[in-house]
């Protein structure tokens, strides 16, 4: 089964990300350091950008932060990492953004919260944002959430709700009240001048039924782009778990424009850890590809030593280490699917589906491990040294498969393989 057509909406371009449905839906992340420490949040956000977050936000909260932004920026251009970073505003963004204009330059997008933009003067203070947005030309992210919503907005329809003779659920009301929000909110900042193409929505809440229920609405009654997340996922399989659950229902039915994972870190923990869970949803639902996929068995009674998992492991890894180098040398990797299998079961079928395979026969056998390239059986490994072997090999195939634009292959240079010694090569080894 396919994922549905993407629905329908304008591009906004952030920075020169583009986002919308006629591009892929675009993966980003949010540091978690202090923003006024410059070093540590540009070198976070170098990394976030090194795993693949296309867009990046910092939270812009007070003086300090405001001023270290362009700070950020200018650490991040010196290091030749050009990823849009987006600024995160709560309660006084309106102040921050006219205080400090080189901020409001340094950042490709807004976040505004409409349900705490300013005490009593909300409204006001939303449209200041917005003037700010207009004169540097930087579109916005009216981004509701369930635990900030418009108190105002969220108990007038409540009363309105009780005065009908057959109230509908609180619930109901809540998901309606975030959906309102967010359209009026947009009209407001049109009203202001914010052009309709530089305008995306979210509406995050932390339970998956109650995202698939306020996004399929909000879908429904506007073009805008979509920012997707299940917010407070939580910590661990949880937070993936949920995360991935959510995502996969909306991008299924085509809804999302860009998404982002939530997860709370250990302590110590990665923050890249959110943007690989994101491209993995992605390309597991067959909409983007970001690096070579591994299939591999979950093991059972035929493969109880731990030469099998150390394999999967080690493979599994040094694809991962190659890529930000094979990104750029060899273009269609990504594309690549490789097949780690432990026992004869089903080990060398699913080897020959993938590109390239290999398959060991099972517990307590010596190490023997046939390799499969395109459908057919290439050789056979033998040894304690089968892994770094098959690392050659593989290394030869992408190079022959997936050739940067203009070089010339090994094999088609007419350089001997010499991943194999001799008489290990060959289909009937």
């Amino acid at each position: 089964m396919r994922a549905a057509e993407r629905r329908p909406t304008t591009t906004v371009l952030i920075g020169d990300v583009p986002v919308g449905s006629q591009h892929p839906v675009v993966v980003q992340s949010m540091t978690n350091t202090d923003t006024a420490d410059a070093d540590a949040t540009a070198l976070q956000v170098a990394r976030l950008a090194h795993a693949g977050s296309e867009l990046v936000r910092v939270t812009v909260n007070n003086d300090e932060a405001a001023q270290a932004v362009p700070v950020i920026r200018e650490k991040l251009d010196r290091l030749g990492v050009d990823v849009p970073i987006i600024g995160d505003f709560h309660y006084n963004g309106h102040l921050l953004l006219t205080k400090y204009p080189a901020c409001a330059e340094a950042l490709a997008k807004y976040r505004i919260n409409p349900g705490n933009v300013g005490g009593r003067h909300r409204d006001d203070n939303f449209a200041r944002i917005i003037e700010v947005a207009v004169a540097n030309a930087r579109p916005v992210r009216i981004g509701v959430n369930w635990g900030s919503l418009d108190q105002n907005l969220l108990t007038a329809m409540m009363d309105a709700n009780a005065a009908q003779p057959e109230p509908k659920e609180s619930r109901e009301v809540m998901i309606e009240a975030m959906v309102a929000s967010a359209l009026r909110s947009a009209q407001l900042a049109e009203e202001c001048g914010q052009p309709h193409d530089r305008i995306l929505l979210s509406a995050k809440v932390s339970g998956v039924q109650d995202l698939v229920e306020v996004y399929t609405r909000l879908a429904a009654r506007c073009d805008y782009p979509l920012h997707l997340g299940l917010t407070e996922a939580g910590m661990g399989s949880r937070g993936i778990i949920s995360s991935t659950a959510a995502l996969a229902i909306m991008l299924q039915r085509g809804i999302g424009d860009t998404i982002r994972v939530s997860l709370t870190p250990a302590p110590g923990g990665d923050r890249t850890e959110e943007v690989e869970i994101a491209q993995q949803v992605l390309q597991s639902l067959g909409l983007r590809s970001f690096a070579p996929q591994v299939s591999a068995c979950p093991g059972c009674g035929r493969t109880t030593s731990s030469f099998f998992q150390e394999m999967a492991r080690d493979i599994q890894g040094y694809l991962r280490e190659q890529m930000p180098v094979w990104r750029q040398t060899h273009p269609g990797v990504e594309e690549l699917r490789v097949a780690v299998m432990g026992c004869v079961v089903n080990g060398p079928g699913e080897s020959k589906h993938a590109d390239i395979g290999i398959s060991l026969p099972g517990t307590f056998e010596e190490p023997v491990a046939p390799v499969f390239i395109d459908g057919e059986k290439v050789t056979t490994l033998r040894g304690d040294d089968i892994v770094p072997r098959f690392l050659r090999i593989l290394d030869e195939y992408v190079e022959g498969r997936f050739p940067l634009p203009g070089a010339v292959s090994a094999a088609a240079a007419g350089v001997p393989d010499a991943a194999e010694p001799a008489g290990m090569t060959g289909k009937n080894n």
